[in-house]
């Protein structure tokens, strides 16, 4: 548990040291089982969040939580997302027990309209009018996603996956991978008989 001792000990700067103590007392006050909410966050459609003990959120992190009729975006146990991360869960986002997002992760389960298939949207419409597609981001335990990782609607990243930093999830992610680049594709796959990650 996060505690204004441990923040001095870490020498924190005296304006770190105040921001991050309003931090603990903030935390314990609106978020009682998270370790430690770093503010200012925003957060739209709280009512809608689910989340597990152990919750830490660096400073600037916004969550876009549309849909107030439902949860709609759930955290597992101690999850931990890092500085200025972004999270749109109209529909679902569902992020499984001991996740890692570094910096500028964004994560969203939802489009300013429909690019596949039938029924697209047309270009002569702005982009802030089209219809708001939605459909479900699964990422499981123990997933670890590097800075300015982009995760885009309907994927599911497996237990266990690393993300490279500055990739751009399309498609689905094995569990036990590790993926990399802008689309994603694994480059590596964990050996569980030799205990080593083995180029794919």
């Amino acid at each position: 548990m996060m505690s204004l001792e441990l923040i001095y000990k870490n020498r924190y700067s005296l304006n770190e040291t105040i921001i991050l103590g309003i931090s603990v007392i903030l935390t314990r006050l609106f978020y009682p089982k998270a370790k430690l909410i770093t503010y200012p966050v925003s957060m739209r459609g709280k009512k809608s969040l689910i989340y597990g003990k152990g919750l830490s959120v660096g400073r600037g992190c916004r969550f876009d939580l549309i849909n107030i009729e439902k949860t709609t975006l759930f955290l597992g146990r101690n999850c931990e997302l890092g500085d200025y991360c972004h999270i749109v869960a109209t529909n679902e986002v569902r992020i499984g027990d001991n996740f890692l997002g570094a910096s500028k992760l964004f994560i969203s389960d939802t489009s300013h309209g429909n690019y596949t298939g039938v029924d697209c949207s047309v270009p002569d419409e702005p982009p802030t009018q089209r219809k708001l597609f939605s459909t479900p981001v699964i990422i499981g335990d123990n997933v670890w996603a590097g800075d300015n990782v982009v995760i885009l609607p309907g994927v599911t990243v497996g237990n266990g996956a690393v993300i490279g930093a500055n990739s751009v999830v399309t498609k689905d992610i094995p569990p036990n991978t590790i993926a990399a680049g802008v689309p994603a594709c694994p480059i590596k796959k964990f050996n569980t008989d030799t205990n080593t990650w083995d180029s794919i």
